[in-house]
């Protein structure tokens, strides 16, 4: 007797998956598992947008700071030796609406080709007493004074840069949360 290759197949699978063979269930098994590995080598997808939570006392009204295109520039309004009255940010050319209000003395922080703000940190107690927003290239923009409690923003990817603010203020900002995302591409393939 010669040897065969014999599989013995269950009597409960239909006739159509004993057509099938062991090839196809192999193939699948193939196709399954490089399926799940390209998975794994394609990175976690989360990474691309994060988001730090607003700190503050969050009492107001709320806002966002949104627009089209980079960041550019960044203005701050503050009272003097006090809080943050108003922030506004340019994407581009163009302005946003001010969060806050445009009274106090007036900071301004024009960015420079390639350069991003890849942190905020600052102080709050009732107000955001105290900001500083820290771009890629380690210049910063401060306003107001350093009093109360510490906080740090910045993205879960290094390769990220703020897009949007949000928080609340009345007769001052009262909270600050910022949102994070990859890099804006300016080039054209």
């Amino acid at each position: 007797m010669r040897n065969q290759k014999c599989f013995n197949i269950p009597e409960h699978v239909s006739q159509g998956d004993k057509a099938m063979g062991p090839s196809f269930h192999r193939m699948l098994f193939v196709a399954i598992f490089a399926l799940f590995f390209a998975c794994a080598c394609a990175g976690p997808i989360g990474d691309s947008y994060s988001y730090s939570p607003a700190v503050g006392s969050g009492s107001g009204t709320p806002y966002t700071i949104t627009g089209q295109g980079r960041i550019t520039a960044v203005r701050l309004w503050e009272n003097y030796n006090g809080h943050i009255r108003g922030i506004q940010l340019r994407y581009d050319y163009a302005w946003s609406l001010v969060a806050g209000y445009v009274s106090g003395e007036e900071l301004l922080m024009e960015l420079f080709d390639g350069e991003f703000i890849v942190q905020i940190s600052g102080k709050y107690s009732h107000y955001i007493q105290n900001l500083q927003i820290v771009t890629n290239r380690g210049r910063f923009l401060q306003a107001g004074q350093p009093y109360g409690t510490s906080f740090n923003l910045y993205p879960t990817n290094s390769q990220s840069e703020l897009r949007i603010l949000s928080g609340r203020y009345h007769g001052g900002l009262t909270s600050i949360g910022a949102h994070w995302a990859i890099r804006y591409n300016t080039t054209m393939p």
